[in-house]
């Protein structure tokens, strides 16, 4: 439009400076030439458009867009053309919202979305949806998938070990919604889940007498597995025992107790030998 506006200036402004160019004024004349000049200057420019970094843009010719899009840089359009910019940069929406759980319960989640454009599917969006696709398309439909996910939680799993089952399903039914829409699902992390206060309480109260209770477990199988030890050892000394009451004879015990005297005999030590003394008639040495 301001292509045939500058045009449309720029003959007007000739027509000036010839009839002024006729009369001969000369200062009349300069001011339309400086108009033609102008006008020209402006209708050059809308011949080219400048794509910002990280946007496509996406040509309508009056209501015919292009298959073809424009990558970022200077590009040579039709200056008859509309260029609607798109950012394709990745960006988020963060959404604080009362969400219900599977025992119907309404908790408080803090979430955000980080998605971005596909710069293929640009003319797509535009055709089909518009500029405001964000607020058509993202934002009722991440709403929706947060709400129809989180059902599928009690209020437990949600509070404890289960955030990340919860993100990755999140991400993939929204996926599955506007992915074929032409809008990339990056990341959907979980920033905080409020519970109500009474609920929250209750739950960290079962969780401390869960986490006693497997201590007390831990103990009982470690008093256990002390008891079976005490009882192998007691086991390994009457074996023991057994064997070698068996095997010790009082013959054994006299031969041993003469070896004893002879070495004691032979040794350089001061000492009386009491030959036949004591109960089994074994020498006896008194030093």
């Amino acid at each position: 439009m301001l292509f045939i506006i500058a045009i449309l200036a720029a003959i007007v402004a000739f027509v000036v400076y010839k009839a002024a160019k006729q009369r001969g004024q000369k200062q009349e004349s300069t001011y339309a030439l400086m108009g033609i000049f102008a006008a020209l200057l402006i209708a050059f420019a809308q011949i080219w458009t400048v794509i910002p970094a990280g946007n496509v843009g996406v040509i309508d010719f009056f209501g015919n867009v292009s298959d073809k899009t424009l990558s970022p840089g200077v590009s040579l359009v039709n200056p008859l053309a509309k260029v609607v910019k798109f950012d394709a940069r990745t960006q988020e929406i963060r959404e604080v919202m009362d969400v219900p759980s599977k025992e119907g319960l309404s908790v408080q989640l803090e979430i955000s979305l980080l998605y971005s454009l596909n710069v293929k599917n640009a003319n797509k969006i535009y055709k089909t949806v518009g500029e405001e696709y964000v607020s058509k398309i993202v934002v009722p439909q991440f709403r929706s998938v947060v709400r129809g996910v989180t059902s599928l939680f009690d209020a437990q799993a949600l509070y404890t070990g289960k955030r990340e089952k919860l993100q990755s399903m999140i991400r993939s039914d929204l996926e599955k919604v506007v992915g074929a829409r032409g809008i990339n699902i990056e990341a959907t992390p979980l920033r905080r889940i409020i519970l109500p206060s009474r609920l929250t309480a209750a739950i960290e109260e079962k969780l401390k007498a869960d986490q006693e209770s497997q201590r007390m477990q831990f103990v009982l199988k470690k008093e256990t597995q002390e008891a079976d030890r005490k009882r192998i050892e007691a086991k390994g000394i009457a074996d023991f025992q057994n064997i070698v009451s068996r095997d010790i004879t009082d013959k054994l015990l006299k031969w041993k107790g003469i070896e004893a005297t002879e070495n004691l005999a032979k040794s350089t030590n001061a000492k009386i030998v009491v030959i036949g003394a004591g109960k089994n008639g074994l020498p006896l040495i008194l030093n």
